[in-house]
């Protein structure tokens, strides 16, 4: 076996009762979101019980969903599963950096808090919305783009999925464009044009709210959506260029395949990311984990 990596879910996973199977089996996690719960009041019941739309609203989705993400890697690990490298999807990158000791878990939770806040407020300033586009090579997705004022590619997630963000008035035309290419269009659930220039405010203001924490090299190697490449010490920086800039999943998980990690798992809600990964790295064994079976079931195929 190659090495193991953790790769931590990103917005759009989210759902009521993320996290809570964790809450209720591990101290540890119990911990955790009672930390949270004393910093920002309610977060526990938007975990749990929150509607579909109450976690749409970016401000919601991203604390959260950092909880989930992190107590789920925590259970994992704590089953005696020990990963050599992680990486996370967009949001899930900051639950990466405090699962790998770049800072604390609950100075983690406030710097999900403090991006979720600006990225909101960017996205009620800049109206726009992410479509997954499939079946269309990336070159022929970003000609297509070029053919309208303010529609990005932002996320190559896998061969035949690229997702991009437009200006909401712009988005109709852009589908029926991507209909007449040959491609198909997913809407994704999430709440404003990320990792573009619809981000730029929320990249400063993010920036800007980071150095009031601690941050510090990671002790695990963790991949950057925005460059492929491991952290160093430049974590504030990575950070704040991964809001406004393209998300680059698919060469972050072939970096890490030429790195020798061969073994993947999801940590947090569903099974996109294992998805994605078996599209890019078809020999490769992943796993996803959202609950306490998942970590059972994981650790009797793992052989751990």
């Amino acid at each position: 076996m190659g090495k193991i990596a953790f790769v931590f879910s990103g917005q759009g996973a989210q759902k009521a009762g993320m996290g809570k199977a964790f809450y209720e089996a591990n101290e540890t996690v119990h911990g955790l979101f009672d930390g949270a719960e004393a910093l920002r009041a309610g977060t526990l019941q938007q975990c749990f019980e929150g509607t579909a739309e109450e976690l749409k609203e970016t401000q919601n989705t991203q604390p959260c969903l950092y909880l989930a993400d992190l107590a789920a890697a925590i259970a994992v690990s704590e089953a005696g599963i020990t990963p050599e490298g992680v990486a996370g999807f967009s949001l899930g990158e900051l639950p990466a950096l405090a699962f790998a000791g770049a800072y604390s878990h609950l100075d983690g939770f406030q710097l999900a808090c403090a991006r979720g806040k600006a990225m909101a407020k960017a996205a009620a300033e800049h109206p726009a919305s992410m479509l997954a586009v499939m079946k269309l090579e990336n070159s022929k997705v970003e000609e297509v783009c070029k053919q309208f004022k303010q529609v990005y590619p932002v996320n190559y997630n896998a061969p035949g999925q690229l997702v991009v963000a437009g200006a909401k008035e712009e988005m109709d035309a852009f589908s029926k464009a991507v209909r007449e290419a040959g491609g198909r269009g997913l809407p994704v659930a999430v709440g404003g044009g990320f990792h573009s220039p619809f981000m730029d405010e929320a990249s400063k203001e993010f920036g800007a709210a980071a150095k009031g924490f601690d941050l510090k090299k990671p002790a695990i190697t963790v991949y950057s959506n925005f460059t492929t490449e491991p952290y160093t010490e430049n974590v504030r920086e990575l950070m704040e260029q991964q809001i406004n800039h393209s998300l680059r999943w698919q060469e972050s998980i072939e970096r890490m395949a030429a790195d020798g990690f061969d073994t993947f798992i999801e940590v947090g809600v569903g099974d996109t990311l294992k998805k994605l990964i078996k599209r890019i790295l078809p020999e490769a064994k992943v796993y996803a984990v959202s609950n306490m079976e998942d970590v059972a079931k994981v650790k009797e195929e793992m052989g751990c």
